[in-house]
């Protein structure tokens, strides 16, 4: 079982994450929402989209440490519907 914790919150937990440069992506299913919070800042990849999502626990803010593509381009389509994580978050 992968999970992603930060500040003392499991934010995610899923024996059916999908690996992509490293990174662990979550199904969309196994994340806590209430956690998270949609963010305006957008990054891009040439090859999957473009991405944003923030975490929120306790009052703390880990501002676009959460990314997912909601509309992958088709070379990425097997992270659609799933988060990754970044600024912090462990992996386990």
């Amino acid at each position: 079982m992968v999970k992603a914790t930060w500040n003392g919150a499991v934010l995610a937990e899923s024996d059916k994450t999908v690996v992509v440069e490293g990174n662990h992506y979550f199904p969309r299913s196994a994340i806590r929402p209430e956690f998270f919070k949609p963010s305006d800042t957008t990054s891009i990849c040439p090859w999957k989209g473009t991405a944003n999502h923030s975490i929120v626990v306790g009052g703390a803010e880990n501002r676009d440490a959460a990314w997912y593509y909601a509309e992958p381009k088709a070379a990425a389509a097997e992270i659609k519907d799933r988060i990754a994580f970044w600024k912090g978050v462990e992996i386990s």
